[in-house]
C-alpha cells in the first residue's frame, strides 16, 4: 500500500489539475497553490453582457484513452463542435482550403471552456486543498527530514492587501506552471540547476486576444453578419485563428468573435498598449470577415505564455530523491490534452 505523502502543486491549470487529482486518488495529500481565483490557466472564459467568450483555448481534441476517461468523470459537460469544418483563409479572407481538418472531432466545455476545469477542480475545492489567489515565490528544501519542503507565498489577507505566508510539511512539490515561470522560481529557488538550463531551451510564443459582440445581428431577419464558417485559420500577418463563439453548443445566440492574433504579430507588439492592440486586431478583423459593423462589445487580452514552438522533449520532470516535479503542455506540446498527459504522468511517476 503506497505511504500517504503531502505534496504542494503549483497550479491549477489542467496539468496541475490532472496530477493533484491524480496524486488524491492514490491517497495522498495534496495542497493546490493558484495565483488566480478560479483554476483553469488558458482554459478560460471572460463573461460579458452577451455572452462568454473562450479567449484562451478554443476547443480540444481527445486521442488519449486516458484522457477519455477522465472526461467521463463529468458526463454531458464536453460537447463536440463543429469546428471540424474549419476553413483556412489568405489575407484577403478568401478561402484557401475547407473542411480541414475533418478527421477528428473538435470538442468544448458547456457553457464554458473554463467549466471543465472548474468542475474537475470541484472535489479539491470542496475539501480545502486549494488555495487561490496564493501566488508561489520561492520553495526551499530544508535538510534531511521527512517532510522538507515549505512554500514562501504572496496572496491576499483579508483586507485585500498583500500577506507573505510561509506553508511547511511538504514531502514533494511540484511546478505546473508555464515553462519561463517554472524556470524563473527554480532560479529564484537554487534548485535543480540542470532542468533551468533544459527548461530555457523551450519557447512558447505570446497570444493577443480579441473579443467582439454585434448583437444587432439578432434583428430579424438577419442571421448572422459576414461569413458563414464558424473558424478558420488565417494567413493574414495579424491574425492566426477566428471563431464564432455564438456557434459552439450551450452558447448565448449573440453573435460573437473571438480573433486569435499569430504569434509573431503578438510578440512584435507585446507590449503595446490594448487600445492600440484591440484596434489594429479589429482592423484586420474586419479585412478578414468583411464585417464592418461597429461591435457593441470589444475588450482584449494578453496571454504571455499561449503556444508551444519548441517543447521540451518528456512528458515531466521529476526527480523523486529530491522529490521535486515540473510538469505542464509546453513538455510535450500546446493543446489541451498534452497539458492532461503531461500531469497525469508526472502524478504517476510521483505516486
Amino acid at each position: 500500500m503506497t505511504q500517504s505523502r503531502h505534496i504542494a502543486v503549483i497550479g491549477a491549470g489542467i496539468a496541475g489539475l490532472a496530477c493533484a487529482r491524480t496524486l488524491a486518488q492514490a491517497g495522498h495529500v495534496v495542497t493546490v497553490f493558484e495565483k488566480s481565483w478560479r483554476p483553469g490557466g488558458r482554459m478560460a472564459t471572460r463573461a460579458s453582457p452577451f455572452g462568454g467568450f473562450d479567449h484562451g483555448a478554443q476547443y480540444f481534441t481527445v486521442r488519449d484513452d486516458r484522457f477519455a476517461l477522465a472526461l467521463q468523470t463529468v458526463p454531458g459537460l464536453c460537447k463536440p463542435w463543429s469546428a471540424n469544418t474549419v476553413r483556412v483563409l489568405d489575407p484577403l479572407g478568401r478561402t484557401v482550403a475547407a473542411g480541414l481538418p475533418a478527421r477528428e472531432a473538435h470538442w468544448v466545455a458547456t457553457p464554458g471552456m473554463v467549466d471543465l476545469p472548474v468542475q474537475w477542480a470541484r472535489p479539491l475545492s470542496t475539501s480545502g486543498a486549494i488555495r487561490s489567489q496564493t501566488r508561489v515565490t520561492r520553495i526551499e528544501r530544508a535538510g534531511r527530514s521527512a517532510r522538507p519542503w515549505k512554500l514562501h507565498t504572496v496572496g491576499p489577507d483579508l483586507d485585500g492587501q498583500h500577506e507573505r505566508q510561509t506553508f511547511t510539511g511538504f514531502h514533494a512539490v511540484v511546478l505546473a506552471i508555464p515553462a519561463r515561470q517554472a524556470r524563473e522560481l527554480l532560479q529564484n529557488s537554487e534548485c535543480a540547476p540542470a532542468w533551468s538550463a533544459r527548461i530555457e531551451a523551450v519557447q512558447v510564443a505570446p497570444c493577443w486576444t480579441l473579443m467582439l459582440a454585434f448583437p444587432q445581428a439578432m434583428q430579424p431577419g438577419l442571421n448572422a453578419l459576414g461569413p458563414q464558417w464558424n473558424a478558420a485559420r488565417s494567413t493574414h500577418h495579424r491574425i492566426a485563428w477566428l471563431a464564432r463563439e455564438s456557434s459552439k453548443p450551450g452558447r448565448a445566440p449573440v453573435e460573437r468573435w473571438t480573433v486569435q492574433a499569430s504569434a509573431e504579430w503578438s510578440l512584435e507588439h507585446l507590449q503595446d498598449d490594448p487600445a492600440r492592440v484591440q484596434a489594429k486586431l479589429q482592423r484586420a478583423f474586419s479585412e478578414v470577415t468583411g464585417i464592418r459593423a461597429e461591435p457593441a462589445h470589444a475588450d482584449v487580452h494578453r496571454w504571455l505564455f499561449a503556444k508551444t514552438l519548441q517543447p521540451l522533449g518528456e512528458s515531466h520532470l521529476w526527480d523523486g530523491d529530491a522529490g521535486l516535479g515540473v510538469c505542464g503542455d509546453w513538455c510535450i506540446g500546446h493543446r489541451v490534452e498534452d497539458a492532461f498527459v503531461s500531469g497525469l504522468e508526472l502524478a504517476l511517476a510521483a505516486a
